[in-house]
């Protein structure tokens, strides 16, 4: 594969992949809002903040078509799709140009973790919530003893310029090389894991979830259905 991003979603292909298995399992919350939302209306417009078409691929098109979803896809970069389900769209999910309410569900998956700092968390939290009655939005659990950006143990737990010598000597990062503090420092800016706290207090109107792998909190999800 040529990159992180190549092997990753190579993983999520692969029915039998601990990947596919908990993108399979988070995907039942997200095919009860639209079962509900369906039933109400006979249609599902879904916004998708920073998602991919990739990731829609688990519920498998026959699925989203015989619900009448549509399925907007907002990332900060440009992209290509053919797939008629869905619109995309450049834009920042901090500052959504859209009213509100203008979507039936809002969906993230490990998004919100990126954006920034808390200003920006809060920001994307208000957008979650002022776009659509329903939302679905699921980070990684500060509270797991593995950080998945820097793939190593308990480093996320260290002091952050702790951190960020770490991740420079050791390489810890999964798509580029890191060149120096400053570029590590950048690295752990754009990686900010949020605990169960952060997030009850970021969406207080949803329903929090825990993820777990061999009894340990794995991810959070919050659900406002």
């Amino acid at each position: 594969m040529g990159n992180a991003g190549d092997r990753i979603r190579a993983k999520y292909r692969d029915p039998t992949s601990l990947y596919s298995r908990f993108r399979q399992a988070r995907a039942r919350h997200v095919r009860g809002l639209i079962d509900a939302i369906h039933a109400r209306q006979g249609r599902v417009d879904i916004l998708d903040l920073g998602g991919s078409v990739d990731y829609w691929a688990v519920f498998g098109a026959d699925y989203l078509a015989a619900r009448n979803a549509r399925i907007t896809l907002l990332n900060r970069y440009p992209q290509t799709v053919d797939v008629p389900l869905f619109d995309v769209r450049v834009g920042d999910a901090c500052a959504v140009d859209a009213p509100d309410g203008s979507f039936d569900l809002v969906h993230s998956n490990s998004v919100i973790e990126h954006v920034g700092t808390d200003q920006d968390m809060r920001d994307f939290a208000r957008e979650v919530r002022r776009l659509a009655p329903a939302y679905f939005v699921q980070t990684p659990n500060l509270w797991f003893p593995y950080e998945p950006h820097m793939r190593a143990p308990l480093v996320h737990w260290l002091p952050q310029g702790l951190q960020a010598r770490i991740v420079l000597a050791f390489q810890l990062h999964a798509e580029a090389p890191v060149k120096d503090l400053a570029a590590a420092q950048a690295f752990l800016r754009h990686n900010r894991l949020l605990g169960p706290a952060k997030m009850r207090g970021l969406f207080p109107d949803a329903a929090l979830t825990i993820e777990r792998y061999m009894g340990l909190p794995k991810s959070i999800m919050a659900i406002r259905r």
